[in-house]
């Protein structure tokens, strides 16, 4: 399988702007600049997108691990805070809000560390990762 996402710049670094665009279209030509990036203009940044592909991908992983272990999700509520400092991303700290019943705090924890280390998102960021969570039943 192979996934696709294209990326238009037109100009300078700081002056110019571009778009993105992805093979499903979810993105359509959406805007992206030094504002949306560094500041706080309007549009999106390659940043915030890897936050919310290791969010889902994470919460993905997640809701697998548990339907495997006879515990299927409720709900799975997931944020990712990507630290991005000097031109690096540094961190991935995920905040899960999970809804599971029947499950041990100690069973859950294991999935989720699972999830954490194994997601696909997480095997390819070359960065610091951590998640914290509260479980309701």
């Amino acid at each position: 399988m192979i996934r696709k996402a294209t990326a238009v710049w037109n100009g300078s670094g700081k002056e110019g702007k571009g778009h993105l665009t992805t093979a499903s279209t979810v993105l359509n030509k959406t805007q992206y600049s030094f504002n949306t990036r560094f500041e706080d203009g309007v549009g999106t940044n390659p940043e915030e997108l890897v936050a919310a592909a290791h969010a889902g991908c994470f919460a993905m992983k997640l809701s697998f691990n548990l339907s495997g272990a006879n515990f299927p999700p409720k709900e799975l509520e997931v944020t990712s805070n990507i630290t991005f400092e000097e031109g690096t991303l540094k961190k991935s700290h995920l905040v899960l809000k999970a809804s599971v019943e029947g499950i041990s705090e100690e069973k859950f924890a294991e999935l989720v560390k699972d999830a954490e280390e194994n997601c696909p998102i997480s095997k390819a960021l070359n960065m610091e990762i951590s998640t914290e969570y509260t479980l309701n039943g």
